[in-house]
C-alpha cells in the first residue's frame, strides 16, 4: 500500500488501523538539537482525542504518545523519531455486518476493490482515527519551528457549522477563544449558536458539515517552487488527505471567480518596518530600503506558488459524517442481497470541532518541510554549526562526573 508518507525533508510516514493494536508514526528529518517535549505533543492530541465532549464519538481513547527513538537526554539527535499510540478501547462486532455489505459513502467497498481484502473494524486504514498519527508528526514540527529563528505562529478555529457562520475575527481572537468551547470557534456567540446545530442533528440521528479556518504568521518569503512543489499545491496535498474534507482553498478562495482583475492585483511597497534610508549613488534624494510587501492580502500569502512572507490564511471544508443512525440500503456481494443497515458504532455528528489540532499539524509539517528544503533551517543540526561538536545538548560522559563515574564501567587504560 502506498500513500502512507508525507513530506520531502520533514518526512511522516505512518501505520495503524483503527482498531488494530496500535496506531504509530516514524518522522524523519527532524534537525538535531531540538528539545522535544512529548508532554507537548500530548497536549495536541488531547484536543483531537474522543470523548471530549457530548458532540464527540464517545471512544474512550486515551491517546497517550510515547517517544521510542530519535532523542537523548530529551534532544533531538537527527535520528528518526518514533512514536506510538496504543488503542485502548475498540470495539469491532458492530462492524462484522458490514464487512461484505459496504456502509453507504464509506471506504469499505473500495478498499476491498482495490486489494481484495480490508481491515474491517472501525473502518481499518480508511478510519480519520490515522490522523492521530498526523498530530503527533505536527506536534514534533511545532517545536521545530517555536525552537528556530522564525517567529512562526499557526492557527484554526471553526468558522461554520451548517449553515451557522463565525463573524470576523483576528489572529489574536483565535489565539485568546478557540479553546474556551467545545466547538472550537474564537466567535463566543456563533459559538453557541453551532453547538445547537450540532445537538439538534445528533438527536435527530443525523449529521452535519462544517469548515475551519486557519492562518500562519512569521513564514519568510521565497518558500516554495512553481508548478507541482508550489506552496499552495503540496499545502493543498495536505490538508484534502484529512477524512471527509472536500474543500480547501486559501486566500480569497472562491470568490476570485467573481473578482475583477483590477480589483485582485495588489500593488507593492516597502515594508515600513523594514525600511531605513540611504544615501543614493548620484546624491539625489535617499532610496528606501526594505522588503517589498503586497498591499493587501486577497493571495493568501502566495504569489506565483511562492511564499510572499505575509499571513498564509484558508479554509477547509468538512461533509457531514456518514455515520449515521438513520436507516441506509446497502448489498452484500458475499449473499447477493439487498440489505437496510443501521450504522451503530461511536461517532461524531460534527468533524470540524475535532480536526482543527488536525489542520494546524499539517499546515506545521508543510511549512517546516518548506524551510528546511529552503535552507531556512539546517536540516542536520537545529543551531546551524556545522562540524561542532561540543555542544550544550551533547551526552556528558559519566566518567567525567565524580559522582557518577564508580556506577560506570571502567575506561580501556585501566582494565
Amino acid at each position: 500500500m502506498n500513500g502512507n508518507e508525507f513530506g520531502r525533508l520533514f518526512r511522516m510516514t505512518t501505520y495503524g488501523e483503527s482498531h488494530g493494536e496500535a496506531m504509530g508514526c516514524t518522522v524523519s528529518g527532524v534537525p538535531a538539537g531540538v528539545e522535544l517535549s512529548e508532554e507537548e505533543i500530548q497536549k495536541d492530541l488531547d484536543r483531537r482525542k474522543p470523548g471530549q465532549s457530548m458532540i464527540t464519538t464517545s471512544r474512550g481513547e486515551p491517546d497517550k504518545v510515547t517517544i521510542n527513538s530519535g532523542i537523548q537526554d530529551g534532544y533531538t539527535t537527527g535520528t528518526p523519531i518514533g512514536m506510538v499510540i496504543q488503542n485502548k478501547d475498540a470495539r469491532s462486532g458492530k462492524y462484522e455486518p458490514f464487512i461484505t455489505a459496504p456502509r453507504p459513502s464509506h471506504g469499505d467497498y473500495t478498499y476491498s476493490a482495490k486489494f481484495g481484502t480490508r481491515n474491517w473494524g472501525g473502518g481499518g486504514r480508511s478510519s480519520a482515527r490515522e490522523t492521530v498519527n498526523w498530530v503527533a508528526a505536527g506536534g514534533v514540527a511545532k517545536q521545530v519551528l517555536e525552537q528556530s529563528d522564525y517567529d512562526v505562529q499557526i492557527k484554526a478555529h471553526v468558522c461554520q457549522i451548517g449553515d451557522v457562520e463565525a463573524g470576523p475575527v483576528t489572529f489574536e481572537d483565535m489565539l485568546e477563544h478557540s479553546e474556551e468551547n467545545e466547538v472550537r470557534c474564537a466567535d463566543p456567540e456563533a459559538a453557541e449558536e453551532m453547538r445547537d446545530v450540532a445537538d439538534q442533528h445528533q438527536k435527530e440521528g443525523d449529521s452535519i458539515g462544517g469548515a475551519i479556518y486557519f492562518e500562519c504568521r512569521g513564514v519568510p518569503s521565497g518558500l516554495g517552487a512553481p508548478r507541482f512543489d508550489s506552496f499552495p499545491s503540496r499545502l493543498g496535498q495536505a490538508m484534502y488527505s484529512i477524512p471527509a474534507v472536500n474543500d480547501f482553498e486559501y486566500g480569497i478562495g472562491r470568490e476570485a471567480r467573481t473578482t475583477k482583475g483590477s480589483e485582485y492585483t495588489e500593488n507593492w511597497e516597502f515594508d515600513d518596518s523594514e525600511a531605513t534610508a540611504s544615501e543614493s549613488a548620484s546624491g539625489d534624494e535617499p532610496r528606501v530600503k526594505g522588503h517589498p510587501t503586497p498591499v493587501g492580502n486577497d493571495h493568501g500569502g502566495i504569489q506565483g506558488g511562492i511564499t510572499t512572507g505575509q499571513p498564509i490564511y484558508g479554509e477547509v471544508s468538512w461533509h457531514a459524517p456518514v455515520s449515521i443512525p438513520k436507516t441506509q440500503k446497502t448489498v452484500d456481494w458475499e449473499t447477493g442481497e439487498g440489505k437496510e443497515i443501521t450504522v451503530t458504532g461511536r461517532h461524531d455528528p460534527v468533524l470540524p470541532p475535532r480536526a482543527v489540532p488536525v489542520v494546524e499539524a499539517m499546515l506545521a509539517c508543510t511549512v517546516l518541510d518548506f524551510m528546511l528544503l529552503g535552507g531556512r533551517i539546517n536540516p542536520d543540526r537545529l543551531d546551524d554549526r556545522p562540524g561542532e561538536y561540543d555542544t550544550d545538548y551533547h551526552p556528558s560522559s559519566p566518567q567525567n562526573d565524580p559522582e557518577d563515574a564508580d556506577t560506570h564501567a571502567k575506561t580501556i587504560d585501566d582494565e
